[in-house]
Order: structure tokens, then sequence, then C-alpha cells
């Protein structure tokens, strides 16, 4: 392509809205373009990008025996409705596009596909003998953010990659999830990433089990947990370990405290002169349903540790059928005045046996409160916790013969950097910031119950189809390998996913000598499958070499007055190296560097 007839224009200052280098360099470089809030443009050098990625990712599903299709944007709320997730996503998370046709019935734009997926199962699966199946497609999918940034990191639109497998049972389906493991590890690999495969909670989608594979980069959301010896990785959201052993008590009886103004664990340990790892403290929580239902839920834990959100949240799902809830939308700790407190709530002195006399009757509110204990709270002797009155509190209590032990044990803390891991307490917690770019579930026979798709064993008995499914966020990892790899003067594209292999430039659009030799080139490397720029714009020979360093293309070649002795120079984009090269060279040269660049 020739510079002179793309749609290319570059910026020389970092645009207002962007944040982070990535999003700067894709709009300074001309990659994207803001069209509105989350909404982005693919120009003709991102979207080359983007069809590198979608390939990779469309061989890696192939040879792991998924099958492509393409399945509907705009989706039947009833689908949804089925399998429980409609109140979930336009109201809890309020990630879905919702919206009413003509006739009033209500649609939404695809955030997933599972739904979908699994009617088409429905209809279209009879027996074992079409198991297992696995289907992939490559589309846009739409998510409401409430607060868009970064580009396309957590934009509104964007291109994934999802794919759903049909199994028999659960030895299938560990089989298939095994090899879209590998495959998700070859995509990242082959697009030149460096990358880490952790444990993960699976959230809305759901399942017995999922794993997410981060791009390491310092500006990455996410906070990947892991050990040194590579035995251990996890997201924080579903990381474990041990925390630092508790220290002894030094209350050895059961006594009643003032502690006026104390209500926080730092001014209590002050005021008692105690390690918060002597401290039970207990949180209240109030979790509302997808039926309108809520539960108050008593969370007890050591005083040093705090409570993990989303743990809470899976805990509380699983409750939920106190309430015959489907679904949790709603997750806040109880501040200031509450609708259903019969009294005022002794908050900052709350003990995990606050009376349910505390909660008014009503039809909304489950009568008593849901009492949970984090492990690291259920072996502490002698501890210090709340007296259920403001100001007070007792220290020397004990678990079943002071206080109840509450019926519900746990894991509901938050993991830290410098825990001991569980596997080897020898190993320490390391921390590194990741961009979660793929993420694969083990789904079971969730979607396939609620929606009733089924298949005929061997024995002729209805059996419910045991699914997976797995997401790759195509635009998503063509951004992070800018946020992995750049430097001052632009971006540094791995050569597996660049635009362009290469860039000539011809300093001197008027020295016919240049142009002739440039000309050349850039049919011969074209013509041997080098996808190559040619920089022929009128312009002076230092603004083609800072567009060449911002837009990244891996090699640039210069027909400049070495020209005399029939040389070119050739630069390293990722490396600067700069070295002189016979013009009969040039292609040999870049063959074998591309070979080796793809291959590693």
């Amino acid at each position: 392509m020739r510079l002179s007839q793309m749609l290319f224009v570059t910026l020389r200052e970092d645009p207002a809205e962007a944040e982070i280098p990535s999003h700067k360099l894709l709009l300074r470089a001309g990659y994207i373009r803001r069209i509105g809030s989350g909404i982005y443009a693919y120009l003709p050098l991102m979207w080359r990008v983007l069809q590198k990625v979608s390939q990779i990712v469309r061989e890696e599903m192939d040879a792991a025996g998924a099958q492509e299709c393409l399945l509907p944007q705009i989706q039947p709320a009833e689908l949804w409705q089925e399998s429980g997730r409609w109140d979930t996503y336009t109201q809890a998370e309020g990630i879905m596009f919702a919206l009413q046709d003509r006739q009033d019935r209500e649609l939404g734009l695809g955030p997933t596909h599972e739904e979908v997926i699994t009617a088409v199962a429905r209809d279209m699966i009879r027996s074992y003998r079409q198991l297992p199946l696995n289907l992939y497609q490559i589309q846009t999918k739409f998510r409401d953010e409430i607060r868009p940034r970064f580009g396309l990191m957590r934009g509104r639109e964007f291109i994934m990659k999802d794919a759903y497998s049909f199994s028999a049972d659960e030895a299938d389906l560990q089989a298939i999830y095994s090899k879209m493991h590998d495959a998700y590890c070859n995509i990242l690999r082959r697009s030149g990433l460096a990358y880490r495969a952790v444990d993960a909670d699976s959230g809305a989608i759901g399942g017995s089990g999922s794993q997410e594979f981060m791009v390491l980069a310092e500006a990455g959301e996410d906070e990947v947990l892991y050990t040194e010896d590579g035995k251990y990785a996890a997201n924080v959201e579903k990381a474990v370990s041990l925390p630092a052993e508790a220290q002894p008590s030094s209350f050895k009886t059961l006594e009643t405290k003032e502690t006026p103004k104390v209500d926080t664990i730092a001014k209590l340990c002050d005021c008692l002169q105690c390690s918060p790892t002597q401290v039970v403290k207990t949180v209240l929580y109030e979790a509302v349903y997808d039926n309108g239902q809520t539960i108050l839920a008593l969370v007890s834990l050591r005083g040093d540790q705090a409570v993990n959100e989303v743990k809470l949240q899976n805990e509380l799902v699983k409750l939920g059928e106190v309430v015959k809830g489907k679904a949790l939308i709603a997750l806040n700790v109880a501040e200031g005045e509450t609708k259903w407190a019969s009294q005022p709530l002794p908050l900052g002195y709350i003990a995990p046996n606050l009376a349910d006399s505390y909660i008014q009757k009503s039809k909304q509110v489950h009568g008593k409160f849901v009492r949970l204990v984090d492990q690291t709270a259920v072996d502490l002797k002698d501890f210090v916790t709340g007296a259920n009155e403001v100001g007070v509190h007792q220290v020397g209590v004990n678990w079943k013969t002071d206080i109840p032990l509450p019926k519900h044990v746990v894991d509901v803390r938050t993991a830290l950097v410098g825990d001991r891991a569980v596997h080897d307490p020898k190993q320490t917690l390391q921390t590194a910031r990741g961009i979660e770019i793929g993420h694969i579930f083990q789904l079971g026979t969730k979607y396939s119950q609620a929606l009733g798709a089924t298949y005929t064993n061997e024995a002729g008995k209805e059996q419910p189809l045991v699914m997976g499914c797995y997401g790759v966020g195509v635009s998503r990892l063509a951004q992070a390998a800018v946020e992995q790899s750049y430097d001052k003067d632009g971006i540094v594209w791995p050569v597996a996913i660049a635009p362009y292999h290469a860039i000539i430039i011809i300093p001197n659009g008027k020295d016919s000598d240049q142009v002739e030799a440039a000309e050349k080139l850039y049919s011969e490397l074209n013509a041997a499958g080098i996808e190559t720029l040619l920089d022929d714009r009128t312009e002076r020979a230092g603004v083609k070499f800072k567009d060449a360093d911002l837009i990244g293309i891996p090699y640039r070649i210069v027909t400049g007055r070495s020209l005399k002795e029939g040389n070119v120079e050739m630069v390293e984009r990722a490396t600067h190296d700069a070295h002189q090269i016979a013009l009969d060279q040039v292609l040999p040269t870049l063959k074998e560097y591309l070979a080796k660049a793809i291959s590693t």
C-alpha cells in the first residue's frame, strides 16, 4: 500500500480523552477514531491488525476441532428470562442494551451468547452420536459500560471470539476445556505476547470453574497473585492463601470493656492494646435478589482481613434459595438508617450473635440474619469482638462457649501479596498487573437445564447437555499488545500481528534514484508475500521517520544516500538497530528475519 493513497493522519500531541499509553498511541498513530463514548471506528491500519489476530484465533480454533458459525447480535428477552439472567444483565450489572421493537417485544443486544447457542442446541442436538460439539464465532458484542475508558480496553462495542461446547459428560467437557486452554496459550504465544493463565471467578456467566488469560502490563485493570514456582496464579477476586499467623490473645477471661468512639479496628487495637489478628469483626450486608427479596448477612472475619465481595457474592448466590431468588442484583454494606431495622443498629460494634429481633417483619426482607464466618476467624481463642452495644466491646470471647459459631464457614477474605501459598507455605504470593484477554468456563448444565437442552444417551435416557464457553477479546488483544510493547517514539508491534511487515521510506522524492530503488523493492517484497508500505508522500524525511516509528511497523527500509554504494539502510523498530544492506539482499534478509520472529 502507498501511504499517499491511504487514509492516514497522525497526531503529534496526545489526545485529551486518552488515559493510558496504548489508547494515546492508537489515536495518535491513526489506528482508531472515537465516534462516541466507548465507540470507535477501526481505521485501515487497525483493521489489518484485527484481521491478523482474528486469523490466528480462527486457525487455533479450527485446529482444536471447533466449527465457525455466526449468531444473531439481537436476542429475544425470553431466552434470557429462561436462564434467569435478564434481570442480572439489565438491572444488577446493567451491561445489556435492552430495547423494544414495534410489537413491544423486549430484545437485547448480545453481550454474550450462551442463551442463543443453547437454544440452537436444544433444537438440533438429539443424540449422543452428535457429541461432543464445539461452535465458535467472531463477532461484535455490546456492553453498556458504566464508565467506558481506555479505548478498546473497556469499550461499549468490541470484537470478540466466543465458543460454546456441548458434551455428554464431565469427562468430555474436561477434554474440550483442556484443548481450549492449549489453544488460548497458542493464540497469545503466536501473537507475540507475554501472558499468564490464572484461576478466575466465573461471575455472571456461572459454572464450576474458569481460567482467565492475562496479558501482563502495568496498565492492567486486574491484579494477579502468583507464586515464583509457577504452580499457582489467580485473579485477586479468586485467589486463596494462608494469612499470617494470628498472635496469641492477651485476654484470658471474658470481660466487657467500655470503648467509646472506637468504631474502627485501628482505634479498637489502639484502645485495647491488642493485635487486629485477635479481633473478630462483623460486617452487615444487604443482599437483594431478582425477585425483590432481601437477605441480611452478618459476615465475621479476622480483624486484619478484608471481605472479598466477589467471593461473598458467590456464597450469597448459593443461599438465594432461602428467599427463592435466582440471581443477586445488589450487594451493599448496611450503613446509617435502614428501613428494615426495628431499632438503631450498633454499627461498628456488631458481634456475630446480633439478635434477629433487629429485623422488622417485612414481605421483602428475610426475617433472620444469615450468619457467615470466614475461616480466618474460626480458630481464634479469647478474641475481641463487638458487644452489640454502641461504645462497648467484649474481650476473652470463645466460640461455642460464649458465642455461637455461625453455621456457614466460608472463604470470603481477600488474599494479599506476601500471604503464604496454600500448595506450599514456603512460597509467598507475588503480584502483577494484567489485562484480561481470554476467559474459559466449565458451565456444566446451568444453561442446558434452564433452557431444556437435552440429548438421548446410549441407554435411551434424556440427559442435559454439559457445556463450556470460551471467549477471547479480539479488539482488546490488539490494544493489549500495544500496552505491552511501546517506547517513547511509538508502537512496537509484534511481527505476527503488525499491520505491515515493512515500510520503505524515500527521504527525497525528487531524487529519481531513490524513487526507482524504492519502487523496485516495493514490488519485489509484496510479490514475495512480505506486506510492505511505501511512504511516497511529499513530506520531509524527518516527518516520515517519526511516523514510521509511531505506527510501529517492524522493519524500516530507507533508500537514502547509501544507494551510491548499492545499499539501503534497514532499521529494526523494536531495537532501533540500523545497518547497511545491499539492494539484492533486502528480500532474503527480510524473509529470514520474519521467519525467525514468527517462529519464536
